[in-house]
């Protein structure tokens, strides 16, 4: 078999050599540079990393990106999409060879998009971004996405692929490309989320609202986690409906922490004890966490454990309370608060 590693790329100077270094083992290394003022390209091509240029005007991210595929040898097997700033972690080959042993056209894997200050990682979810050479295309002018045009096989595989991004650079022309990705498909599901939740960065609340209920109201909408994502919006967006939006994303996903632990957030700034100590030990009673983008750290560190302890201490459960507290500074070891709160509850109890 043949495995191809492809890209895109503008002014990735900083990345070629940790890009190539992890990806050197593939049978073809690609680059479509499309418009670098820096030495990416010279760089590249002096690692032997085949390299060619075009500028698209206007841009969109799906013609890049088809370009970049149409650039892989035809008798590559497998395709990596490897953006500039990741890198493929050790071992990956043999998953890869895996994968294709097994007829999969679509390996799945764990990719790392985040990490926390002290390095360990943050955000994590399955990655979808390999694909057999043929019988795939990409689509939408940003959160481009491969589209299959053939029946697919997937399956998970041990392999990971992590993230580094440069967080200097503008990410400001995703706004007009996602409004244009919406008025050309108004039934995709994913970016009118996507859309409605840029509305909300942007402050925009009355705009994110109506692009949230429509989200919610389209008929492809059926992934849960995402409605009830855009139900936990709708709770910031309309305030005076917080806990009527929150109990619906609890009700959409009661699998899922998130809806719980803002519930608990929630019932905490009302001083409703008995609510706060119900949602957050509800959501500690969930001990899966999904490999999905939509998870929050906050859910899963601990924020639920001290909201948990000072709801049983304001109940009288001080022992519980003692339990708890010492579960969420074991999770922020540093945060003096929790263990402060651990001393008076030990008082108590």
């Amino acid at each position: 078999m043949k495995i191809a590693v492809y890209a895109i790329a503008k002014n990735e100077a900083q990345f070629v050599e940790r890009w190539y270094e992890s990806a050197k083992e593939a049978d073809y290394l690609t680059i479509l540079d499309t418009g670098s003022t820096d030495n990416t390209v010279t760089l590249a091509r002096d690692l032997g990393i085949h390299v060619e240029r075009w500028k698209f005007d206007p841009w969109r991210f799906d013609n890049a990106r088809n370009l970049s595929l149409q650039m892989v040898p035809e008798d590559a097997d497998l395709c990596v999409a490897l953006d500039m700033d990741e890198v493929l972690v050790e071992g990956w080959v043999e998953h890869l060879k895996a994968a294709h042993a097994d007829g999969v056209t679509r390996p799945r894997y764990q990719y790392t998009w985040s990490w926390q200050s002290d390095g360990t990682t943050g955000l994590q979810y399955g990655g979808d971004k390999i694909h057999a050479r043929h019988g795939y295309i990409w689509k939408h002018p940003v959160h481009e996405v491969i589209v299959p045009t053939c029946v697919e096989t997937q399956g998970w595989y041990n392999l990971e692929i992590h993230h580094h991004p440069d967080q200097t650079k503008s990410r400001g022309q995703y706004f007009p490309l996602l409004e244009l990705a919406v008025s050309e498909d108004r039934d995709d599901d994913r970016n009118a989320h996507y859309l409605a939740r840029e509305y909300f960065f942007h402050n925009r609340f009355a705009e994110a609202a109506v692009e949230f209920k429509r989200h919610l109201a389209l008929p492809r909408a059926v992934w849960a986690p995402e409605r009830a994502q855009s139900m936990r919006y709708l709770a910031k967006c309309e305030p005076e409906l917080k806990e009527s939006w929150l109990l619906r994303a609890a009700g959409e996903t009661p699998e899922r922490r998130e809806p719980w632990v803002d519930l608990a957030r929630l019932y905490y700034e009302r001083s409703d004890w008995t609510s706060c100590y119900a949602a957050a030990t509800r959501a500690l009673r969930i001990l899966n966490k999904p490999l999905e983008y939509l998870c929050d750290e906050d859910a899963w560190g601990s924020v639920p454990y001290d909201l948990a302890a000072i709801a049983a201490y304001r109940l009288g459960l001080f022992a519980v309370a003692v339990s708890y507290g010492e579960q969420a500074s074991k999770f922020s070891p540093h945060d003096q608060r929790l263990m402060t709160n651990v001393g008076f509850y030990r008082l108590a109890a």
